[in-house]
């Protein structure tokens, strides 16, 4: 398991910024070091642990771009149209055939190699063909519509690399090297539980006071688009040695502790005192809304990392804490979010030194432009203003005021998991 000492987090200051808290979890949390093999139709998602070089050139053959017909740069016609007598036909997948001699002109198809002393394809759509020749125009530069060998990618190039949370079309760069598997780091092991005695699971018997559970479905499955394994603690009830012993019990075999709800410092919220009990804890009053509470501490060497229990809060803070801390963990490249321009069709007014995050729904103005419209209700208890938007503005320190009309930055809900 990743293992933490327990001062690693022993910072001092009453509130940190969303920078220094994610600065803080990249260069401390140690990542995994187990490494397995897998399919590369299983490749996708996980995080590469070695790099890869090209073990061949892409393409790997000097080949035709477009259906048409090859020659020689030397007879290319310069003034005026010129026709060739057609020697050869070569198909996609077909050996190249015997090379051509001056004035000569072979029919090519796309992907087809190109014989030998060719270096220039004309466009089927550009020539025609009277008596068994092809007259080609003037004026075609040497080398049109060929695809050199190594062009895409060169022989020994390192195409990927290690540390890239692998994507379909990084499958699709290794297939195209002939791969069938790729070494990864393994998984994440993450354990979740939610805390409250006013929560039940769905199908479970609801009392009159009593919620379902929402956050910790919402949290496994941002879990697993992270790629992580989950254990699912299920609901902890707001006592103290109930929750010490589920932090303990399940410390030494995961690789990180996710919690929502019991963060906050009123009477009935245990879990700060929990933690203490059996590692060590700093309490995070981070500068975000929504999303203050937030805690994190060290049990037995496993990160431990307590959510706000309202659902927008505990999204917000999941995104911008928990998500770079599964990156450092699993030895993956931080992914930097990066705010998308969009025009706002709405007045606000914040805090300067806190950062803030408004839901938002996109629309198309008159003019072309993309504007964000503001959910009509606050609240960080709201499940339909996550539902019912497409993303969050994000609001920096210094900002303290919108208007409508401004450049703010929107990032999409398919960006931050």
């Amino acid at each position: 398991m990743a293992q933490l000492s327990d001062d690693c987090f022993a910072f001092g200051g009453p509130m940190m910024s969303v920078d220094e808290a994610v600065g803080i979890i990249a260069a401390r949390v140690t990542a995994v070091q187990e490494v397995e093999t897998v399919a590369l139709a299983n490749a996708d998602g996980r995080v590469l642990a070695q790099d890869v070089s090209a073990p061949l050139p892409l393409p790997p053959f000097t080949n035709s771009a477009v259906d048409g017909y090859a020659v020689s740069s030397r007879d290319l016609p310069k003034d005026k149209e010129q026709a060739f007598a057609v020697t050869g036909r070569v198909q996609a997948g077909a050996s190249a055939g015997a090379p051509i001699k001056p004035r000569e002109a072979v029919r090519i198809f796309t992907g087809a190699p190109m014989p030998g002393g060719a270096d220039t394809v004309f466009m089927q759509e550009d020539v025609r063909v009277e008596g068994g020749k092809v007259v080609l125009p003037a004026g075609l530069k040497p080398g049109a519509n060929v695809r050199p060998a190594g062009e895409d990618i060169p022989l020994g190039h390192a195409a990927l690399k290690a540390g890239q949370r692998l994507r379909p079309q990084d499958v699709a760069l290794a297939a195209a090297f002939g791969l069938t598997e790729l070494g990864v780091n393994r998984r994440i092991r993450v354990a979740v539980f939610s805390t409250g005695n006013e929560l039940v699971s769905p199908g479970e018997p609801r009392a009159a006071a009593q919620l379902f559970d929402s956050n910790r479905f919402m949290l496994m499955a941002m879990l697993a688009r992270l790629g992580c394994e989950v254990s699912d603690l299920g609901i902890i009830r707001d006592e103290p040695t109930a929750l010490a012993a589920a932090l303990q019990k399940v410390a030494g075999a995961h690789d990180l502790i996710l919690t929502t709800g019991g963060v906050s410092t009123g009477e009935e919220d245990h879990v700060k005192a929990s933690v203490e009990s059996v590692g060590s804890l700093v309490l995070w009053r981070m500068a975000i809304k929504p999303g203050r509470p937030v805690a994190m501490g060290i049990i037995g060497g496993t990160p431990f990392i307590g959510l706000p229990g309202n659902p927008v809060a505990s999204f917000v803070t999941f995104a911008h804490v928990v998500r770079p801390t599964i990156f450092a963990l699993s030895g993956a490249q931080q992914q930097k979010l990066l705010p998308m321009p969009v025009r706002a069709a709405f007045a606000y007014k914040k805090k300067i030194a806190r950062r803030e995050y408004v839901r938002v729904t996109l629309r198309k103005a008159s003019d072309g432009a993309l504007e964000a419209v503001k959910f009509p209700r606050e609240g960080a208890g709201l499940l339909s203003s996550l539902v019912d938007t497409d993303g969050l503005i994000e609001l920096g320190e210094e900002i303290t005021l919108v208007e409508p009309g401004q450049t703010v930055g929107f990032l999409s809900y398919a960006s931050l998991i």
